[in-house]
């Protein structure tokens, strides 16, 4: 079974020496510091560095927030333009390296991004797209499901609960990671099987 580790003890300007990079085609989309939004392929990735094909490549030290499926939100810097994309560093805890590491062994075990009918999963509209947000604290908020992939949604919603923020989509566990001018993108805390979002929302 593939595992991915640390494999450098070196600082941070080894840090792209420090972990097992794997091959991956995993997509997504990343916000650049002017807050503009574009799709994205990541083409190789570890639990410290990405990299993107991309439409617009920003600039080397530039922030980038990336929303990825199976993968959730990662956040870091440019580290260097490509040819066709860029190059960045992850910016996380240790907890969250260990995650990364995890979702990332898992892809690579489960070879699923060599399977045709899974090669990429499409943002899903659902037929009813009218749910229910619940706060840990007790409160029930309706909202509308913009759409949704195996990693989070888009939702339409009068309440916002802070950046960060652990909620329920129905039944399902998520953390708030980013505020629009109509509501809320969430990403799922475990990615989600197609079929539980299949039942769960478009049954």
């Amino acid at each position: 079974m593939a595992v991915l580790m640390a494999v450098d003890p070196m600082p941070m300007r080894a840090e792209r020496r420090r972990f097992q990079r794997v091959k991956v085609t995993l997509y997504g989309r990343y916000m650049l510091q002017d807050r503009s939004e574009h799709q994205c392929r990541v083409t190789d990735m570890s639990p410290g560095d990405a990299a993107f094909q991309a439409e617009r490549a920003g600039s080397p030290g530039e922030r980038v927030v990336a929303y990825l499926d199976h993968i959730g939100r990662i956040e870091g810097q440019i580290s260097r333009v490509l040819d066709g994309g860029f190059a960045m560093t992850i910016n996380a805890s240790e907890r969250k390296r260990d995650k990364l590491a995890a979702q990332l062994t898992w892809i690579v075990n489960r070879h699923e991004l060599d399977l045709p009918q899974e090669r990429r999963h499409e943002r899903i509209i659902p037929r009813n797209p009218i749910s229910t947000i619940h706060l840990p604290a007790g409160g029930h908020y309706p909202c509308r499901i913009v759409d949704l992939s195996v990693s989070g949604a888009a939702l339409e919603t009068e309440v916002k609960p802070p950046v960060g923020s652990q909620i329920f989509l129905a039944s399902l566990r998520c953390e708030v990671v980013r505020h629009f001018d109509d509501g809320i993108a969430i990403e799922f805390t475990v990615p989600q099987e197609q079929s539980l979002l299949l039942s769960e929302f478009l049954d």
